[in-house]
């Protein structure tokens, strides 16, 4: 049976946990103050004036939003973070908007999508912050976002990783004193990682993993806050003659791209599009291969993506991506946009995106111009963390490439922007969608012992995908609860 959190499973377990947290000061923000800061106590608002975004303090899983002031240090709370891509660098009518992963701790959202997985656990008893120790099996963001949250939650992490990703992630991970595995190869080897996990499941029974890509606080998370961010980001830059046409998500854990199951609901119309590697398929073709879009692990389809809500894929050449970054960062880069008429604020904005973002905006354009999307168009993305994660991989470009040139550049942003085409990309019919969820047998119930049944039910079970998505309102009713408890330990 596919679980549903909605009750305590261990008071024992549950109640360890909550003596442990009056001792370490850890109180747990509901998702509602998650999706709405005004509602975070004042005390607890008052105190954050004082703490840094990156502060290994408790009070910064109140921080778990996108809705925080953009500044490093003492930061309130505002409206969502979100930039304009402008026309100048898209080439479309269409109006691109990106929500900003940076001002989350740990400068990327999926602090948020460890938040999802690990509390409801700690809630419900069945993770005991005294002696398990949570793995984060991740190609990326989501084992420092998972490390940051243990840290926080007062247990220890264990971040499972390819060796071939940025140097940024393995050296903050060892700065926060995560246990670090670095598994073989790169980006899309993800059966590196769960073969990892099935070593630490027979070998270390204490060690309680937290898999993006099966744990549906992943998607609960996202669904709820993230969704909700988006259609406040829709409601405040339409206007009278505004369609909300389009969502674009990289489809990695299938975390994020939930968020458009959450603006069905609101906009039945919207085409929901799942951007992956041109150099690993999996969508587009059943392909397989390596990639260097960072923070999109593949080569299989996530348990927790509902396929049926995903109406176009589209795959993107990751040199465009490399390419990308230089041309929006470097300053003769930045002097070549200028030319082309983009804005001084714009251009400053550009650090926002890191190298999934950049395949995100590439795919917003090609799903423009493959639905013929004009300038009552809005398609918005997200822009999952900045450029701050990959100073190395500039370095590595400029010593492989050399000196960035203003011929360089507008070599750039002919063939990744101005060029971009609607070549590799598919719309799904029903069929194609049922295929697309015929691949998770492979991966989950062969490798990862599943239950072909369960996988059926994720396919058949109409009313099962709501449920799972709408766990966050219970899930509050027991974090306020479980709050209580912490205070009479």
């Amino acid at each position: 049976m596919i679980e549903i959190i909605d009750k305590v499973q261990n008071a024992d377990i549950r109640a360890k946990a909550a003596r442990r947290f009056k001792e370490k000061g850890i109180i747990l923000p509901t998702f509602k103050q998650m999706r709405n800061p005004e509602l975070i106590p004042g005390e607890i608002k008052d105190q954050l004036k004082n703490v840094g975004l990156w502060d290994l303090n408790p009070l910064n899983l109140f921080r778990i939003t996108w809705k925080n002031e953009p500044k490093e240090f003492g930061g309130a709370f505002g409206g969502v973070n979100y930039i304009e891509i402008p026309k100048e660098i898209t080439g479309i009518e269409a109006k691109v908007y990106a929500l900003v992963g940076k001002y989350f701790p740990t400068g990327a959202h999926k602090v948020g999508a460890a938040y999802g997985c690990l509390a409801p656990r700690i809630i419900s008893g069945q993770f005991d912050p005294e002696t398990n120790k949570a793995v984060w099996p991740s190609t990326g963001n989501y084992c420092r976002g998972g490390a940051f949250d243990s840290y926080l939650m007062g247990c220890t992490a264990v971040a499972i990783l390819p060796e071939e990703m940025s140097r940024e992630r393995f050296d903050w991970l060892k700065e926060i004193g995560a246990e670090v595995y670095a598994t073989p190869g790169c980006e899309s080897n993800v059966k590196e990682i769960y073969d990892k996990c099935w070593e630490i499941r027979r070998t270390k029974p204490d060690h309680v993993i937290f898999n993006q890509f099966d744990e549906f606080g992943n998607s609960v998370w996202h669904y709820t806050i993230t969704g909700s961010a988006i259609e406040e980001v829709y409601n405040k830059v339409k206007n009278d003659r505004s369609r909300f046409t389009a969502y674009i998500s990289n489809t990695g854990s299938a975390g994020t791209i939930a968020a458009g199951d959450y603006l069905r609901t609101k906009y039945p119309h919207i085409t929901v599009a799942a951007s992956e590697a041109l150099q690993c398929p999996t969508l587009l073709s059943n392909g397989f291969g390596g990639h260097r879009i960072e923070g999109i692990g593949d080569k299989h389809v996530p348990w927790i993506h509902n396929v049926k809500n995903t109406n176009v894929v589209t795959a993107i050449d990751d040199e465009h991506c490399m390419r990308a970054i230089r041309l929006l960062n470097e300053p003769v880069g930045h002097k070549y946009l200028k030319a082309q008429g983009v804005s001084d604020e714009a251009i400053s904005q550009m650090h926002y995106l890191g190298i999934s973002s950049v395949a995100n905006v590439i795919s917003a354009i090609k799903t423009a111009k493959h639905f013929d999307y004009d300038k009552d168009d809005v398609i918005i993305t997200v822009a999952t963390d900045s450029m701050d994660m990959y100073n190395s991989r500039m370095d590595e470009l400029r010593q492989q490439d050399g000196e960035y040139t203003e011929l360089q550049a507008a070599r750039d942003y002919e063939a990744v922007f101005a060029s971009a085409a609607t070549d590799n990309m598919k719309e799904l019919t029903y069929n194609d969608q049922k295929a697309i969820h015929h691949l998770k047998y492979f991966t989950w119930v062969e490798q990862q012992a599943k239950d072909v049944h369960d996988l059926n039910s994720l396919w058949y079970d109409h009313d099962l995908w709501p449920k799972l998505f709408n766990q966050a309102e219970k899930w509050d009713e027991m974090i306020e609860e479980f709050n209580e408890d912490v205070k009479k330990a």
